[in-house]
């Protein structure tokens, strides 16, 4: 498809969105128009295509300019990228508290990434005083909305009984409705659940699933957890684990891959 675009012609979100798909270079131009339009929509996309530096040159401090504009006229998500912003320093300095005040006015407006982001600074004591009961009142209302990552939060909760009561079957309810959803630690959950009763060949799939999907950080730690399976097909499949990460990590995910690779090679 291809965008002509006159400086008048102003595209909704949906419209620029689709375009951004197809031609971000052309997208970027008409989503400037049209945040210099004052569509509310645009203004919090062109802060992401300056974070993403996407069809634009990269410029998180501008894309927090954006994303503040967007927030103070009511977009819950640009309000929730602004505290992303602020939590990781992204084109200004890190300031945690700033980011809980974003992420608690996201939350307000019923934003299931608010709720999130929010959780986990209480839950961790990050900008806020450190409150496990709200951080899981924040995860259960994400998970509510739909948002994977916090179905699993919310079942680890259960799982150990941390500020309510155990429920273990709830618990593995909600890791399996965080896989389905498509989060890579919740499918990784939900797998462990299935080894543990005896469903192998079922838990190969979903770790499988986790690990082509799955960040640095959770392969560093899952691959551990591979290693300690009763079952052989499941520390079997600890070694792609490891080789992925030795493709994303650096020389220490190298050498865990050797040391593995290793230890398999003397083991009986």
């Amino acid at each position: 498809m291809t965008w002509n675009l006159r400086r008048e012609e102003v595209l909704d979100g949906d419209q620029l969105r689709a375009m951004l798909e197809d031609s971000p270079a052309s997208a970027a131009r008409a989503i400037l128009i049209a945040a210099q339009a004052n569509i509310v929509d645009a203004q919090a996309l062109l802060g992401q295509i300056l974070l993403d530096g996407s069809g634009i040159e990269w410029d998180p401090a501008l894309a927090l300019v954006w994303f503040q504009i967007a927030a103070r006229r009511g977009h819950a998500m640009a309000q929730n990228m602004a505290g992303r912003c602020h939590e990781h320093g992204w084109g200004c300095e890190p300031d945690a508290a700033k980011a809980a005040e974003h992420y608690r006015l996201a939350a307000e407006d019923g934003l299931d990434w608010g709720f999130y982001n929010y959780g986990n600074l209480l839950a961790t004591g990050r900008g806020v005083n450190k409150d496990q009961a709200r951080a899981l009142a924040c995860y259960r209302k994400a998970a509510e909305l739909g948002h994977a990552k916090s179905m699993n939060l919310v079942g680890r909760y259960l799982e150990e009984g941390l500020c309510c009561e155990q429920d273990i079957a709830a618990a593995h309810e909600w890791y399996q409705r965080s896989a389905q959803a498509g989060d890579f630690r919740g499918q990784f959950s939900h797998a462990s659940v299935l080894a543990d009763d005896g469903h192998v060949d079922a838990a190969l799939v979903w770790f499988q699933a986790a690990l082509e999907v799955g960040n640095l950080n959770f392969l560093r730690i899952s691959r551990e957890a591979l290693t300690q399976s009763r079952h052989p097909e499941i520390r079997a499949l600890a070694l792609d684990y490891f080789s992925k990460a030795a493709e994303l990590g650096n020389s220490n995910d190298q050498d865990a891959l050797s040391a593995r690779l290793n230890s398999r090679r003397g083991a009986p």
